[in-house]
């Protein structure tokens, strides 16, 4: 008899096995309507070229920036919280996903009895007799819940899926890093030619400032000439200090990208800084699959399936739930008895059904909040393609038109040069004034300040390009004179006379 209420259990515990994994609470994956409907390809730009994954900031061609960049994923202590919450997050999938197998213990224990043998009153029985019993056990328990509604799949699924938005939003940790340091070092380019060309100007100011002095005392010029001139001297000179602590603020946000304190720079910014600047235009049609490289799309698309598993999960929490335990193991008076298995072992089976009949609403409740949040996610997910779709379509047209305003400003700098050159001529021959050509040379230095900006501007548009797609889209940026719209030339070339 016993033998077969024990099989009867075991075979009750296959049917139950079996039957688990076979049904599922969570409703279909389904991708919200806006982001279902997303067009197939971009439109923005008239250019040819395919698609190849690649270290897209070597394109800059700068082994000091890609020194600082691998630094920055080694050292940033942002990438470490973030690593640190990824980890957290596989931690918690692995105890969510620890459900789905048996749960295995060992036990050891003893006990210790001393009870009268009769009577109730504090002397014991007549003449005091007691028993004195001496217990030793040890065995092994199993218990395991039958998944028949698939609550533990759903919860082990719904980790699994947060632990890998975790890793989405590391990756998208280091892509934000990377383009701010990338942007800081480009603004430290450009602070440290404002700060040349800016002392340029003052030199010659201070020239012209002398020639108006010597002007005004032979009754050439006029005073308010002369003050004119002064004033705009003295606002060039308060400027500098300005521009020098814009620059030792920007190499103080650098250090700490990269995990080290300011004054421990100087071996990436004590030597000249020259990162190319690519024109390379981005290609017509780029597909949409680019988005899938974004960790923010990946990360709450994730979250959604994390969102809906668990909705299938308390859903699940409506029906019965069936657990089977087992236990087996020895039984004796004495430690030494513990081995003699033949004779002192203990087995014992068992099964339960729970089915919850008034629990206060929690379980509506649950499913309520969890189906809001289900909605909440699919919402955000939906919101982040769409801006996801803005911002490449914003970050392609706003890098075309900074490569025409560079274009502009590059021809402008030509009119300068030749405007300096000939009023340099013009000196030389006795024809022209020495005050023209400061006049020409400075307009000179001023142009070349804005074109160092829109230098900086151009590279920081194609950075936001790159970003926006999460990656790259061309393998090999090409690289041609300035001249031309496929362009990579050093910044360093800005620089200087022209």
């Amino acid at each position: 008899m016993k033998n077969q209420s024990v099989r009867a259990i075991l075979s009750s515990g296959a049917l139950l096995l079996l039957a688990s994994g076979c049904v599922s609470m969570a409703p279909d994956s389904r991708a919200p309507e806006i982001a279902a409907g997303v067009p197939q390809q971009y439109d923005k730009v008239v250019a040819s070229g395919a698609y190849e994954p690649a270290q897209w900031w070597t394109s800059f061609q700068d082994p000091i920036l890609d020194a600082l960049l691998d630094e920055a994923l080694a050292k940033n202590l942002d990438l470490a919280e973030a690593a640190a919450r990824l980890r957290a997050a596989e931690a918690q999938a692995r105890v969510s996903r620890s459900g789905l197998f048996p749960q295995v213990n060992a036990e050891l224990g003893s006990s210790y009895s001393d009870t009268p043998t009769a009577g109730t009153g504090f002397g014991g029985g007549a003449g005091g007799s007691r028993f004195q019993v001496e217990s030793y056990t040890s065995g092994l328990g199993f218990s395991y819940e039958v998944d028949l509604w698939g609550r533990l799949r759903n919860d082990a699924r719904s980790g699994r899926a947060d632990a890998i938005a975790a890793a989405a939003d590391l990756q998208a940790a280091r892509l934000a890093v990377m383009a701010e340091t990338i942007t800081t070092y480009f603004d430290i380019v450009d602070a440290r030619d404002q700060i040349a060309l800016t002392t340029r100007i003052i030199d010659v100011l201070g020239d012209r400032v002398e020639q108006t002095e010597n002007r005004y005392r032979r009754g050439l010029a006029s005073s308010f000439e002369l003050y004119q001139v002064r004033q705009d001297f003295r606002n060039i000179q308060a400027g500098l200090p300005q521009r020098e602590r814009q620059l030792a603020a920007t190499e103080g946000q650098l250090a700490v990208l990269i995990g080290r304190y300011s004054d421990n720079m100087e071996e990436f910014l004590g030597q000249k800084l020259a990162p190319q600047l690519v024109f390379t235009p981005i290609p017509s049609g780029l597909p949409i699959d680019l988005l899938a490289q974004r960790p923010d799309i990946y990360a709450e698309g994730q979250r959604l399936e994390s969102a809906r598993f668990n909705l299938g999960a308390r859903k699940a929490e409506r029906f019965p739930s069936i657990s089977l335990s087992a236990g087996t193991g020895t039984q004796a008076g004495n430690p030494s008895g513990l081995f003699d298995i033949f004779d002192k072992w203990i087995l014992n089976l068992g099964a339960n059904l729970t089915a919850p009949l008034f629990q206060g609403g929690r379980i509506r409740a649950n499913i309520e909040a969890a189906d809001a949040q289900y909605a909440q996610q699919a919402a955000v997910y939906a919101r982040t393609v769409l801006t996801a779709y803005q911002e490449v379509g914003a970050a392609i047209e706003g890098y075309e038109e900074e490569r025409q305003r560079y274009r502009f400003l590059f021809s402008q700098l030509e009119e300068a040069d030749a405007a300096a050159q000939l009023q340099s001529r013009r000196f030389a021959t006795g024809v022209g004034s020495y005050i023209d050509y400061l006049d020409a040379l400075r307009a000179q230095y001023q142009v070349q300040s804005s074109l160092s900006s829109a230098a900086r501007d151009v590279a920081l548009a194609r950075l936001a390009v790159h970003r926006a797609l999460g990656g790259s889209w061309d393998a090999k940026p090409a690289a041609a004179p300035v001249a031309d719209d496929d362009t990579a030339v050093p910044a360093s070339e800005i620089e200087g006379d022209k």
